[in-house]
């Protein structure tokens, strides 16, 4: 697993426009708020803001969740690319929550923390493989407004990849575009979970 760099390696992100949230973020009362809390506790340290956001809607919360671990058994494409994947596109929303808990989960699962606090300069990078640089390309263009994705560039992507892992990229990015929006309007900002190795907003 990559060591946590020093802080000054990576800045910490400009805040995002009204980054203070908008909704309250607490805790339910009663059994449901107290199993919530501790698997919040047990599984990433502290209490998520997005799980803090939904539990105002249940069905829709249990909905999401049932979602996500569903997709997170997609395995098809190679978990280094998913991850840029998934960090360029909350780069490119600029999504305080999503980059700084993304950066933490990623460098936790053993990917290089230098190579990730790449991602927002990429396209002066020389870091990157041809094939990620793809993906980041990707990326952006998918979560540009609108899609400025490009038949050479998706072509390029699933004859390197085949045809199921760039479904899995493409419907990766997707998701993230939806973690990412989400939370960037309702105003989830940082919650420290890489303070030693943030990514900055770029």
């Amino acid at each position: 697993m990559a060591a946590p760099l020093p802080r000054a390696v990576f800045p910490a992100p400009a805040p995002v426009q009204g980054s203070r949230a908008r909704i309250p973020l607490t805790l339910p009362g009663g059994v449901f708020g107290k199993l919530l809390g501790w698997y919040s506790r047990r599984t990433y340290g502290k209490v998520m803001d997005p799980g803090l956001a939904l539990v105002h809607h249940k069905r829709l919360m249990v909905a999401v969740v049932s979602f996500e671990q569903r997709i997170a058994k997609a395995k098809a494409l190679d978990p280094r690319l998913k991850a840029l994947a998934e960090l360029a596109t909350a780069v490119r929303v600029e999504c305080e929550w999503c980059i700084d808990f993304g950066f933490h989960e990623f460098v936790k699962l053993g990917l290089d923390a230098e190579l990730l606090a790449e991602v927002p300069r990429w396209r002066g990078s020389e870091r990157f493989s041809p094939l990620e640089r793809d993906v980041l390309e990707y990326a952006d263009a998918m979560t540009a407004t609108p899609p400025t994705v490009t038949d050479d560039l998706a072509g390029r992507l699933r004859e390197e990849l085949g045809v199921r892992a760039f479904v899995e990229l493409t419907k990766m990015i997707s998701v993230e575009n939806e973690r990412a929006r989400f939370n960037a309007a309702l105003g989830l900002a940082s919650q420290g979970f890489s303070e030693s190795c943030r990514v900055p907003v770029r």
